[in-house]
């Protein structure tokens, strides 16, 4: 039997931790990615991945820009990535899940003559799309 040589036994050790280091910031990132969405659930009342949904149904994305939403290529509003850590919504609602609901189902009560439009958006899926929001906190 041939034993490796030491150039190539460190080769297949290198790979061997690269391989392990992409597991685990893989690993780390789903990990961080379910807490984040638990925590908009439990935040909002939401489901964030129905709230993701309506988002693309609803035609927000038309708008609103939003990094990895199919369909959300908007340049009208502001961007939505990060929204979850902005302190101001709807151009002076302080950003609580209230208020963006309210926001989302209401615009033109809450800030008459806005460009956002009033897609009359149910509670239901008000409180979805503000869980999903809240899981953009980059």
């Amino acid at each position: 039997m041939r034993s490796l040589s030491s150039k190539a036994f460190f080769a297949l050790l290198a790979a061997l931790v690269v391989v392990v280091a992409i597991i685990g910031i893989v690993a780390e990132y789903a990990h961080e990615r379910s807490q984040l969405w638990m925590h908009a659930a439990a935040t909002t009342g939401g489901d964030p991945g129905r709230g993701e949904a309506m988002f693309i149904q609803y035609g927000c994305g038309s708008c609103h820009a939003l990094k990895n939403v199919r369909t959300a290529t908007g340049s009208v509003g502001p961007p939505l990535d990060g929204i979850a850590l902005r302190v101001i919504i709807g151009g002076h609602l302080s950003n609580t899940p209230d208020n963006m609901q309210r926001w989302i189902r209401d615009p033109q009560h809450v800030a008459p003559g806005t460009a956002m439009p009033d897609l009359h958006v149910g509670a239901g899926d008000a409180r979805d799309i503000t869980a999903f929001l809240y899981t953009r906190a980059k």
